[in-house]
């Protein structure tokens, strides 16, 4: 069995504790480069990806790896995910630290009416 980073282990830790909470609802993945952050919102029950967002869309490539960039694709996953008629998440940061960019990007969510 090879060794699992840091990273992956963070990673498996907060999904196993998300699927334990989770009790139905969608779920909110955040994936974060060094130049772009990318949301999705997913059905685990289905297997699907029910919406997304991303800072690739077009106007906002200037500045992808802002807070930002990440507030504004917050935002934009809230819309979405209104418009496919999810109201609660759960929130699945994946590895990644609930700081920075992250945390713009789920107080973004949040204003825009996602419950988490």
């Amino acid at each position: 069995m090879a060794k699992l980073s840091l990273f992956e282990k963070r990673r498996q830790r907060v999904r196993t504790a998300l699927r334990k909470q989770a009790a139905g609802r969608a779920r909110l993945s955040v994936h974060r480069t060094g130049r772009h952050i990318y949301a999705q919102i997913i059905d685990d029950a289905a297997g699907k990806t029910v919406a997304s967002a991303s800072s690739l869309t077009k106007g906002s490539k200037d500045a992808g790896a802002t807070c930002e960039a990440a507030a504004k694709v917050g935002k934009d996953i809230a819309a979405a995910a209104k418009k496919a008629g999810v109201t609660t998440v759960v929130f699945d940061r994946g590895g990644f630290l609930y700081h920075g960019r992250v945390k713009a990007l789920a107080d973004a969510a949040r204003e825009g009416g996602l419950e988490f």
